[in-house]
């Protein structure tokens, strides 16, 4: 159990150190690191329970991508922002290593064999992906109705009630105006 949880400090501290390498937005990196930590700890408990690489990365491939989508509903971002940083973790770079290390060496009946698996484990996670990807986005709505009325009800002026409230209006607007700029103009 203690290795499970050091694996998803370390997927989190990668995925979020890859989110800065990708430029994703600095609000948005505790999330990236959160989709990618989830995307590896499915891997390692599919792999656990004897599943292999290929089905790990494919389940592992689903809840990544539905815990981008999630996230992206809620945090009103596009989905790829928490994808290309979660995904980090499951790309088969080490199967792609070793497949060009025994063709070097001359073992090419290894070489083929590491080569097919990190294709299969490539065309698993873009399955998986793709997958979530098509599912309608109604299914994601429910996630972020109830912060889409709270952000409604912030960013609704006040009625208007004729000449005498127009300093409530004019303070909204200033409010507005200076939360979107920054410190004003």
């Amino acid at each position: 159990m203690g290795g499970l949880i050091i694996q998803f400090t370390v997927a989190f501290l990668a995925t979020l150190a890859f989110a800065v390498l990708v430029n994703a937005p600095m609000r948005e990196f505790g999330y990236a690191g959160i989709t990618g930590a989830v995307g590896w700890l499915v891997y390692c408990l599919c792999l656990r329970g004897g599943t292999s690489a290929v089905g790990a990365a494919f389940l592992a491939a689903l809840t990544l991508a539905f815990v981008s989508r999630a996230f992206a509903v809620v945090r009103m971002r596009p989905a790829t922002v928490f994808l290309i940083s979660g995904i980090f973790a499951l790309v088969p770079g080490a199967g792609v290593y070793d497949m060009a290390y025994y063709f070097i060496q001359g073992d090419n009946r290894t070489a083929f064999e590491k080569g097919f698996e990190a294709l299969q484990v490539a065309i698993a996670l873009a399955v998986g992906i793709v997958l979530v990807m098509a599912l309608p986005g109604r299914l994601f709505e429910v996630l972020a109705r109830e912060k889409r009325v709270r952000h409604k009800a912030e960013n609704t002026p006040p009625p208007d009630k004729g000449r005498d409230d127009f300093r409530a209006r004019d303070a909204f607007w200033e409010k507005r105006e200076k939360s979107f700029w920054g410190k004003g103009k």
